[in-house]
């Protein structure tokens, strides 16, 4: 149909009859349209004959409009605005690639004044104006895209103009009472931008499972499905909301930064993030929360029929709007961590997390599900319900522990930090963080988990690694505090840690001891030359991996995947605050920042001691960075070993006079002890409670643009919307 009258637009065109017929003979399917009109014919009619490409989406556009202001009776004038819209969506990804055309849907069209009559040019209506407003019209159009309610078919444009798109809403939930019957023909005619509510419901209504009959998804096509996918993916577009002008930013790996031409200046208010922000029902957030846990556990489905349960793919969208909501509406964080139904989000974030640990084309999903945990750990309730214990077995490739949701959480991160790929390495300050926030409410830690921390800080304190980098002795830091605050706070539940801090204690001795001179230094580095692995295995104690599980696998040679522009640091991620006696938060400020006392933010992590500490390290001609006796004794004198010294100190002397007196080499009996003994009055004074909550920022809200965009583009693939196009937000690349 299309493409020998595409190749006609490089001629002289003029009367309605020939663009009529490019949208009025047949019904054509999107993957036809983009069969037929190839990218290089687009471009050649950009170029040759631009006028004539102007033409077609002002006549496209205004098919549109006429069918959203008509209401679409006759079958002749759906299909005229289908196979516009499916022309539209082909052709706009050519425009926009363009800098000259970048302005052209905000160009007026003739004669369409916002009053409806002659208009004076400055109230003619931008062309992407009229065409959204077509859109939105012509989703809630009876018969065509939602259920008409009256019996009689609307007959007149004043009834169409009196319509409620209230009344019309897709499905139950927030705002809307009533559930549609289900049409697939309406399903499979929506496209684009629609009203918040509608995108919302549609969202967290959908159950991929129905019925739960056995292999349903391979005898019956769900229509559903892809509407659900579309409106998950407008949605979170709609709801990308930045005021903040960005800069050219950083690409990860190799590549070079690659952005947005042109900061728009900030526009109006969004009126979706409006809307999401003023959700308060309680019956709404159960409503939001139920259906994003169903959707996001569904992956994680065992059943004993292999592949009998249908699986979706739109777990990202998913992770992006919880995350657009939590950030967007506070009330509604605060619901999700009332109860234990943050766990049912916390588990399949984890067991994404794990699967794809292993897979650079990844990258972006372990970023995101991180992103979320740490927004979570900075409020008290996350670890406070992480003390639930873990019973629903998820098939994870990790070692079997019975134990809390603490538990899977810490030994999951062990298995990232450990035999994860090594572009994963930015995000342990951030995995340390989430742990350092939630460890003072942890009130009992499995045997397993104990011994995974202690193998962190083993891995972490070896002389080799802490002189590597200029920042790996933050890990330390990060490490060290989360013991202190579980020996000041949660001393009594947690025998196993403190019976691992006594056998590993080893390690806290050799960091008090930790070498400066210059030959310890130089004979460190050597020994990094010989050892190329960040991390060893060894000492971890893997054990058997849960029952059904599969090992992370990585990407397969070839898988496509988009660059993501660098994340900020984590003192640019978070803001410290110290938790009050009352339970309230006070932030604190770089300068108010106590100095001495045990457990105080300005202990050698990410803070103002930074800029100090990198001065006093140094550069060699080449660039690279090496690290000086001074450096280290910056950091050194301010580890936070005191609280642990003294523990040991104590108990060290008990646990081996009770080994002789009984001769004791059962550890059963030595757990006992420790359960039942007490450090009151023993220890120092408890140090404040520290948090650092996530705070929002240019480059994190960049990060989110870059990532949601790539995400949609490898998932549009049929049709391929922006496929070899001259995408200018990221770069595409293979594994």
């Amino acid at each position: 149909m299309v493409s020998p009258m595409f190749n006609a637009l490089l001629e002289e065109a003029t009367d309605d009859a020939f663009w009529d017929q490019f949208w009025a003979d047949t019904a054509t399917s999107v993957q036809d349209v983009f069969a037929l009109v190839p990218a290089a014919e687009i471009r050649a009619v950009r170029e040759e004959s631009p006028s004539n490409l102007a033409t077609l989406c002002y006549k496209a556009v205004e098919k549109l409009v006429q069918g959203a202001e008509s209401g679409c009776h006759s079958e002749k004038e759906k299909q005229v605005v289908l196979n516009c819209s499916r022309l539209l969506t082909r052709v706009l990804p050519y425009i926009f690639e363009d800098p000259d055309w970048r302005g052209f849907f905000w160009s007026t069209v003739p004669g369409a004044g916002r009053g409806g009559g002659e208009e004076e040019d400055e109230n003619a209506r931008p062309l992407a104006e009229s065409l959204l407003l077509a859109i939105a019209d012509l989703l809630f159009c009876p018969d065509f895209t939602v259920q008409s309610h009256r019996r009689n078919n609307v007959d007149s444009a004043e009834d169409v103009h009196s319509l409620d798109s209230c009344e019309y809403i897709w499905e139950a939930g927030v705002g809307f009472a009533h559930s549609p019957q289900p049409n697939y023909i309406h399903d499979m005619n929506r496209h684009a931008l629609p009203l918040f509510t509608s995108l919302l419901n549609t969202v967290c209504a959908y159950d991929p499972v129905g019925y739960g009959i056995p292999y349903n998804h391979l005898l019956f096509s769900d229509y559903r499905e892809p509407l659900v996918e579309e409106a998950a993916q407008v949605l979170i577009v709609t709801l990308d909301h930045d005021s903040a002008t960005s800069t050219t930013p950083t690409v990860d790996g190799t590549t070079t930064g690659t952005a947005m031409d042109d900061a728009d200046s900030p526009g109006p208010e969004n009126l979706f993030v409006n809307y999401l922000s003023r959700i308060h029902r309680e019956e709404d957030f159960q409503f939001i929360l139920k259906g994003i846990a169903r959707l996001l556990s569904n992956p994680l489905l065992q059943t004993y029929l292999p592949n009998s349960t249908k699986k979706i793919q739109f777990h990202q969208e998913l992770l992006v709007l919880f995350w657009k909501l939590c950030d967007f509406n506070k009330k509604f964080l605060f619901f999700v961590l009332k109860s234990s139904d943050v766990l049912d989000i916390l588990v399949p974030i984890l067991y994404f997390l794990n699967d794809a640990r292993a897979d650079q084309s990844r990258v972006g999903l372990m970023h995101i599900g991180v992103f979320i945990l740490l927004l979570l750990s900075g409020e008290r309730n996350f670890g406070v319900r992480l003390n639930k214990p873990y019973s629903v077995r998820v098939p994870m490739d990790i070692p079997v522990f019975t134990g809390t949701h603490a538990d899977l959480l810490i030994v999951v991160f062990h298995k990232i930090i450990t035999s994860g790929h090594q572009r994963l390495q930015p995000l342990f300050d951030c995995l340390l963080t989430i742990v350092v926030n939630v460890s003072p409410y942890l009130k009992s830690l499995s045997m397993v988990t104990a011994n995974k921390l202690l193998h962190l800080l083993e891995a972490f304190s070896t002389t080799w690694f802490l002189f590597s980098a200029s920042q790996n002795h933050h890990l330390v830091f990060f490490l060290l505090e989360v013991f202190n605050n579980i020996i000041q706070y949660q001393f009594d539940g947690n025998s196993n840690l403190v019976y691992a801090i006594i056998r590993k204690r080893g390690v806290f001795h050799q960091l008090a001891n930790l070498p400066t001179d210059p030959p310890s230094i130089h004979k460190a580095l050597q020994r990094r030359r010989r050892t190329p692995e960040p991390l060893s295995r060894a000492g971890s104690q893997e054990g058997a991996s849960m029952e059904g599980s599969r090992p992370a696998a990585p990407a397969e040679p070839g898988t496509l995947k988009t660059s993501l522009v660098a994340t900020p640091g984590i003192d640019k991620l978070t803001e410290k605050s110290q938790v009050s006696e009352d339970g309230t938060l006070r932030s604190l400020e770089p300068e108010s920042q106590p100095s001495s006392a045990e457990g105080s933010p300005s202990e050698g992590e990410p803070s103002q001691t930074w800029r100090d500490q990198r001065r006093l390290s140094s550069t060699s001609a080449s660039g690279q960075w090496s690290p000086t006796s001074d450096w280290i004794l910056s950091w050194k004198s301010k580890l936070p070993l005191q609280t642990i010294m003294r523990l040991l100190q104590v108990l060290v002397p008990q646990v081996e006079k009770i080994c002789i007196d009984k001769g004791l080499t059962d550890e059963s009996e030595i757990l006992r002890f420790l359960q039942h003994g007490t450090l009151v009055g023993l220890l120092p004074v408890p140090h404040p409670i520290l948090i650092r909550k996530y705070q929002a920022n240019s480059g994190t809200a960049m990060w989110f643009r870059t990532y949601m965009w790539g995400v949609i583009y490898l998932r549009n693939v049929d049709p391929p919307v922006w496929y070899d196009t001259d995408v200018k937000l990221f770069e595409i690349q293979r594994v």
